[in-house]
């Protein structure tokens, strides 16, 4: 379909629509009632007309066959697809318009060849998900003006008080039960496909938050959290292990995820985050997985930072995971309870912000050179969990939040965040003094703390969202 967009072209000549093959320099002409193409105005119409187009019986039978075969081919979209934003609006009431549609492919496969980079293997999941697994230094990281060039620097010192377990644990994803495994030299990337971009509003917002993700205030931001969170120090990392469990998502237009925040800057445009956990996101992903994901923005959420790897920003180092991928196990309502631990620390040497997933896992950084505020420390951490209220049908969302249950119900019912730590300046790992807990709408999703011995500072938190006390 992409040779007949460069070969073949719709266009109007004299009141009629003209089907132009440029290849045989003819065309053949139609009334104007059949109309499949977006209007435009031809070079020299008068002289096109007059020479090159006759009028034949047969075209209306060809048309019919046109449309026909329009319709069934996998490459021309279907109306009900809606296009928004920096995209032209296509309403399903519209007259069918190929040449939008064909240029609107040509930006997604464009997009998709910046984004999938070429693969020495690529990996068939249990899921579904197609892993490829890429030379680390062509990963999308490098495709950074300040970063071309360069390759994925050395593990750097981990901060004090941070013990290493003798073995690290394998198989918290779901594509590596399929006993295939990334050779080294090269990072599993999770491939995008062009149903992924559909779903997104726009190919410019694919793979990039929408709105206010970060708790400030109890405004009627569509945005919900239960979060824990320390403030007013300069800090340098954070720590903690976070619940996985399956939570219902109502749609396509919300999500639910639990993660940490590195913070820094105000809550105006110049916000910087960092970001990581797990979240479930039909748009995103196309299912109700809950996967591993990561995030950064220098500016609010606007223009700077993505999900994962859908742009240059986070460099990978790790072999063994997928960022984006499924995790694999998950807990279950009073059964086993599954946790991963996440750590990001700023390394004291170079400045760049490291992750940590599992038990020993190094993931890889985000440069220092994508930030501002974030260059020299964070002034907030977060922890927690969000989801996403499209009010559906007017009510609130009957997305759930962690497990699905109120705080209340503790262990084996509500999700948890357990053994919740900050760096300081020092590189030292530290137990955080002073942390709040809020709740935007706890009718809806709520959070309770707590310290012992064994879990030090932990909260449980989540909820089902609608209820008859969130209607």
């Amino acid at each position: 379909m992409d040779l007949m967009g460069d070969v073949f072209q719709w266009t109007k000549i004299r009141n009629k629509w003209c089907f132009v093959d440029y290849r045989r320099r003819q065309c053949q002409c139609v009334q104007q009632q059949t109309v499949l193409a977006e209007e435009t105005k031809p070079r020299n119409s008068s002289g096109m007309a007059s020479s090159w187009c006759k009028i034949s019986p047969i075209i209306p039978i060809f048309v019919t066959f046109l449309l026909v075969a329009s319709s069934l081919s996998p490459v021309v979209l279907s109306t009900s697809i809606p296009l928004q934003n920096d995209e032209t609006q296509l309403q399903t009431n519209q007259t069918f318009r190929p040449g939008q549609e064909l240029q609107r492919l040509k930006r997604i496969r464009a997009h998709l060849r910046k984004i999938n980079k070429p693969a020495v293997k690529t990996i068939q999941s249990p899921d579904g998900d197609l892993i490829d697994c890429v030379l680390s230094h062509l990963q999308p990281a490098f495709d950074h003006p300040e970063l071309k060039g360069q390759k994925p620097l050395d593990p750097p010192e981990r901060p004090k008080g941070h013990s290493l377990p003798d073995s690290v644990l394998e198989g918290l994803q779901v594509w590596t039960n399929s006993g295939e495994s990334c050779p080294e030299g090269t990072i599993p990337m999770r491939r995008i496909k062009e149903e992924d971009i559909l779903r997104a509003s726009s190919i410019r917002r694919f793979g990039r938050k929408v709105g206010r993700p970060i708790r400030r205030d109890s405004s009627s931001s569509n945005h919900e959290h239960a979060v824990g969170y320390v403030m007013g120090d300069e800090y340098f990392g954070a720590k903690a292990s976070i619940n996985v469990w399956s939570p219902h998502v109502d749609n396509q237009y919300e999500f639910s995820l639990s993660q940490m925040w590195v913070i820094s800057g105000s809550f105006g445009n110049d916000l910087n985050t960092i970001e990581a956990g797990w979240q479930v996101s039909p748009e995103l992903y196309g299912d109700n997985y809950p996967r591993f994901f990561t995030y950064w923005t220098t500016d609010a959420y606007q223009a700077t930072g993505c999900y994962n790897l859908l742009c240059s920003g986070f460099v990978q180092t790790n072999n063994r995971l997928a960022i984006g991928a499924a995790i694999s196990p998950r807990s279950s309502f009073n059964g086993g309870q599954f946790d991963i631990s996440l750590l990001v620390w700023k390394d004291p040497k170079h400045g760049h912000w490291w992750l940590e997933f599992g038990s020993g896992l190094l993931v890889g950084y985000w440069p220092s050179l994508l930030f501002s505020h974030l260059r020299t420390h964070a002034s907030m951490v977060q922890f927690g969990g969000e989801i996403v209220n499209s009010r559906p049908s007017g009510f609130h969302t009957p997305s759930q939040m962690g497990s699905g249950h109120f705080a209340g119900e503790g262990f084996r019912k509500a999700a948890y965040f357990r053994n919740l730590q900050v760096v300081d300046w020092d590189n030292n790992l530290l137990p955080p003094s002073n942390i709040r807990i809020v709740a935007d709408h706890p009718n809806c999703y709520d959070i309770r703390g707590g310290f012992n011995n064994v879990w030090g500072n932990y909260f449980y938190y989540g909820g089902p969202g609608r209820n008859p006390r969130c209607p």
